[in-house]
Formats: C-alpha cells, structure tokens, sequence
C-alpha cells in the first residue's frame, strides 16, 4: 500500500477526523475477459475485491472480524458465476465496511480503485480512486504521484527486500486476513450467514497440521527422492 500516494493522502485524512463509523467501496465497470474469468462460480469476490479488502485494512489500521455477504447475478450478465456482490465486514473498533460492486456495471464505470468515502466522528472524506482526495473539513486536493508508484514501487521494495533481508509490506504474514476475507465473504455469500474470521483462520490451521498431511508430507521427506 505504500505505492499509492493518493491512498496515502486518504488514509492521513480519515486519521484526522477520527476513527470511521463506516467506510464504503463502490466498484462497478462492465469487463469482457474471456476466459477462466467468465466460467468463475465468484469472479467478483475471488478475483477483484482482495484489493480493495486489502485497502480498507490499511486504511483502517484495523483488522476484520466477521463479514455478511450476498452475491448474485444480473440477468444480463456474460459471467456464469455471481458477478455483483455487497459485503459489510465488521472491523475492530466497531468500523462497519461496506465493499459494493459489478463487473456487468457498463456506463460511467468507476476507476479501478473504486471510489471511497469514510463517515467519521470530524467529517467525511472521500477519494475518487485515483488522485483527488476530498475532505469536509480542508476541502479537495489533488494528490501528485509518488516517486515509485504501484508496480514500480512493488519491484522496488521486492529488490530492497532481496537486497537487505527486510521483510516487504506485502508478505503472507501481513496479508493473510485480506485473504481471509475474501474466503470469509465467498463462504457468507454461499451459506447466507455470518462467517467469523477468527473462527475461519483457527479452522484452517488445524486443517493444515492434521494428521494425514502431516502424513504425507512425512512419507515424502522419508522416500527415496529423499534418501537419495
């Protein structure tokens, strides 16, 4: 997150007026893929909103602890799978988050990012998802590019990384509740209920040291690619 100068600006916004109430995303475009996108059972929530998941845990300095999600699709849709969704994750805090959105939205299409606006107890701020970001209190401003933006400033910290040995912002152990969350969603969205995401990380831990993978992995550290 640190690669994107206007979200930057916003989360130092929403600092100064106060922890959110509530935080939104609204996402719509009309993308015609093709391919493994169009036969997806969840290409929305699966395949677009981690990264905007991902931004509301940044700029929220928070972390998620339940969702309630519903998923379906439009009938026009070109997708097989649920291509619209609305998710409200409740946050530490009290933060509700409310991610909305479309790939079969076409017609005034917002940007990639989405657009963002953030109910706190000194005002509203909001960002358009590119680069002016607005503010009751100050008014709007737009956000110049930073020296090392998205892509560029990734490859640059991943060199920084293999450089120094330091551990980049985007490593598993950051972002495995952003993961979670999407997991959390798909999970509400198919069952209709609340899913909690402390319980869905517990669970697969315990999955992952159960006895027969810890089996198999064994027996293929003990065979003969390993003896040999």
């Amino acid at each position: 997150m640190i690669y994107y100068a206007a979200l930057e600006e916003y989360r130092r916004r929403i600092a100064e007026l106060g922890t959110p109430g509530l935080l939104t995303t609204g996402f719509y475009r009309g993308e015609r893929f093709g391919g493994f996108r169009d036969v997806m059972e969840q290409p929305l929530l699966v395949d677009m909103a981690i990264h905007a998941f991902d931004a509301a845990r940044h700029l929220l300095g928070a972390e998620p602890i339940s969702v309630v999600c519903e998923s379906w699709n439009p009938a026009w849709s070109w997708y097989r799978g649920d291509a619209a969704a609305t998710a409200t994750f409740l946050f530490e805090g009290g933060t509700r988050y409310v991610f909305t959105g479309s790939w079969v939205a076409e017609g005034l299409e917002t940007p990639w990012n989405g657009r963002w606006r953030a109910s706190c107890p000194g005002g509203t701020v909001t960002w358009d998802g590119e680069d002016r970001v607005a503010s009751s209190i100050v008014g709007a401003s737009e956000v110049p590019a930073g020296t090392h933006e998205e892509i560029a400033g990734a490859l640059a910290e991943f060199l920084t990384a293999l450089r120094t040995g330091a551990e980049p912002s985007g490593s598993i152990a950051r972002n495995i509740r952003s993961l979670a969350m999407v997991e959390a969603a798909v999970r509400s969205a198919e069952s209709g209920a609340r899913v909690h995401i402390g319980a869905l990380l517990e669970q697969a831990h315990r999955d992952a040291l159960a006895l027969p993978v810890r089996e198999e992995i064994r027996a293929r550290l003990s065979g003969p690619a390993a003896e040999g």
